[in-house]
């Protein structure tokens, strides 16, 4: 039966003209959240914040996101926030002052709370040195001394700055996922993205991470680049392979130089176009479902015993700021530079240049930037857009029941514009139920816009996304 089903699935990419998906390259959110990060605003403040820690149920469990923005040197492809430096006491006093904010959310927040998944990002967490990263997880864990105990400790490694003192601090704090940066293993595209990393260094650390026991690793690729074809996407992947990872992550290149300065130097004309880029992943999707790995999500692969596989055959994947997850139902709480929150029913921000979060902090006060707080009309909408983006399906009765409305009532509108991937036989959609195709699967952000009630308010020469392929 399971091969059955692979040889219909291998059929019908094959027979995918992708030519004519090109029109379906627009910008659009990647909806990490809904209402997107463009409609955060500094009406939220301190203020609303700690009232919503106040009111928080005892009984939701955290989500620790800790951000670490330093890196040695840029990536060009690169769109996180960041903060280049080779200078230790730049490290030193950052530690500081997370040491600070969390102190001071600790008198606002029940930081006893059941803690059900910890995950460093950056930048690069692992450039720290490893008794910086040491520093940090103990601090951490006096803070929020309940973890469960089968917690998602995770950590974002950059291979070129990862050692085995620092795998030894990671399993101490009790690390059982990390996700190494790769991106791409072709010479040229490297040089170009300025990120040389032979494939070498990215076996050895996953050698070190193996040895320590870790059992869930992940890698982050990205198609799009520079001067990637088909060809030299498909040499990676089969190198890739080789190191046998749990998980892989294939992003699209996200290409916004108004908000990226490093992202200007890339001539777009060695872009490939999006009919390319929809081959490339169809290529991927192929090889990787050949080589014993299911899709989850947009652009998440993973072993069929992963429980990212598991949570979508069940219909309980998650998504938020880092991406899938199967760990749904926690408050995530935000620590650092530019570190992003949410609850249910809001979104809040820090600050994200360092002097203005560090006067916020010797000031007494949570280092807030801006918000939101999410109306009804906002949470459903939320909801809708996240059980598409995360699991290709809706159930309308569901959302009825949960929400107390009329489905096709309340979403003429939207329903009206997910004619044409009905017509293009992307989605079928019936009184129960919301599905997405094989096809479709590769077009989910298209799929998921029109219940965005704020992208239709903003003409779509004007929206500041990047392209959807």
């Amino acid at each position: 039966m399971v091969k059955f089903r692979l040889k219909k699935l291998l059929q019908r990419y094959r027979m995918i003209d992708f030519k004519k998906f090109e029109k379906y390259s627009k910008p659009g959110p990647r909806y990490t959240s809904y209402p997107t990060a463009p409609e955060f605003n500094t009406n939220f403040t301190e203020v609303d914040l700690i009232n919503r820690y106040k009111n928080q149920s005892s009984d939701r469990a955290l989500s620790l996101y800790i951000h670490i923005p330093f890196c040695r040197s840029a990536c060009y492809f690169c769109g996180c926030n960041v903060i280049f430096t080779s200078k230790e006491d730049k490290k030193t006093k950052y530690i500081e002052y997370l040491k600070k904010e969390l102190a001071i959310l600790a008198t606002h927040l029940n930081t006893k709370r059941m803690v059900t998944q910890m995950h460093f990002g950056g930048g690069t967490p692992t450039f720290l040195s490893p008794e910086q990263l040491d520093d940090v997880i103990t601090t951490i864990k006096q803070i929020f001394p309940n973890f469960d105990n089968d917690a998602e400790i995770s950590c974002e490694v950059d291979p070129r700055y990862f050692t085995a003192e620092h795998m030894e601090v990671l399993k101490k704090g009790g690390a059982n996922r990390l996700s190494f940066g790769v991106q791409d293993i072709d010479p040229k595209v490297q040089e170009t993205i300025h990120r040389i990393q032979p494939f070498e260094t990215t076996k050895n650390v996953v050698k070190i991470a193996r040895d320590a026991g870790i059992n869930s690793i992940n890698i982050d690729l990205i198609y799009g680049l520079p001067y990637q074809t088909k060809e030299t996407f498909r040499k990676t992947i089969e190198q890739i392979i080789t190191l046998n990872p749990d998980r892989l992550a294939v992003f699209n290149y996200a290409h916004v130089p108004w908000m990226m300065k490093t992202q200007r130097k890339f001539d777009e004309t060695t872009f490939a176009p999006p009919a390319t880029k929809l081959e490339i992943l169809k290529d991927t999707i192929k090889f990787f479902t050949l080589n014993g790995y299911n899709m989850v999500g947009m652009d998440h692969f993973a072993k069929p015993d992963d429980e990212l596989f598991m949570a979508i055959k069940k219909g309980e994947l998650h998504r938020n700021f880092q991406g899938y997850t199967t760990k749904g139902g926690a408050d995530l709480i935000g620590i650092g530079l530019t570190s992003i929150g949410d609850g249910v029913d809001y979104y809040v921000q820090n600050f994200k240049d360092l002097e203005t979060y560090e006067l916020a902090l010797d000031n007494g006060h949570l280092p807030v930037f801006k918000g939101y707080s999410l109306s009804d009309d906002d949470i459903l909408r939320q909801y809708v857009i996240m059980e598409l983006m995360s699991n290709f399906a809706l159930d309308i009765k569901k959302v009825e029941d949960k929400f107390g409305i009329n489905f096709r009532e309340y979403f003429t509108d939207a329903l009206e514009m997910l004619k044409e991937f009905e017509d293009a036989d992307l989605i079928k959609v019936n009184d129960s139920k919301i599905e997405v195709s094989s096809t479709g699967e590769m077009l989910i952000r298209n799929i998921s816009m029109p219940f965005d009630a704020y992208l239709h308010k903003i003409p779509e020469d004007k929206r500041r996304f990047s392209k959807t392929i």
